[in-house]
């Protein structure tokens, strides 16, 4: 009994720990603004048919702040919960949805999104260096 006792708070605790390190990746600001230019890019590329994404760029760019993360002592399963958590989606989605109203556009109107991406691009801004125009 003590046994089963034993391995079922050992397993809270370990499913607590791993809920508070995802939950303090969400307070690393440097890699979650990385993860927000992502994500603006990601809708403008899929909306706008004028511009296309600079994938290996992009691929690069999501590595370098998966290094950092695991540099940090992030584990690969931490990570992954944490880019893959509903509810961390959704707040990046308002994030991304505020930035492109804020900006002149629309997350839905093409037109407009496309005109953010050219911004973008034009600025060299992180979110430009991840996407080209066509």
């Amino acid at each position: 009994m003590r046994l089963i006792l034993a391995l079922v708070i050992g397993i809270a605790t370990t499913a607590s720990v791993a809920e508070a390190r995802a939950q303090s990746l969400a307070s690393e600001d440097d890699i979650n603004t990385g993860l927000f230019n992502v994500a603006v890019a990601d809708r403008i590329r899929k909306k706008c048919d004028d511009i296309s994404p600079r994938y290996f760029t992009a691929l690069g760019y999501l590595q370098s702040l998966k290094n950092e993360a695991l540099k940090r002592g992030y584990s690969d399963t931490e990570i992954d919960r944490y880019i893959n958590d509903d509810a961390e989606r959704a707040k990046m989605e308002e994030r991304r949805n505020a930035y492109i109203r804020a900006s002149g556009a629309h997350p839905k109107d093409r037109a407009s999104l496309c005109r953010l991406g050219r911004q973008e691009i034009a600025r060299q801004s992180q979110i430009g260096q991840l996407l080209k125009a066509r």
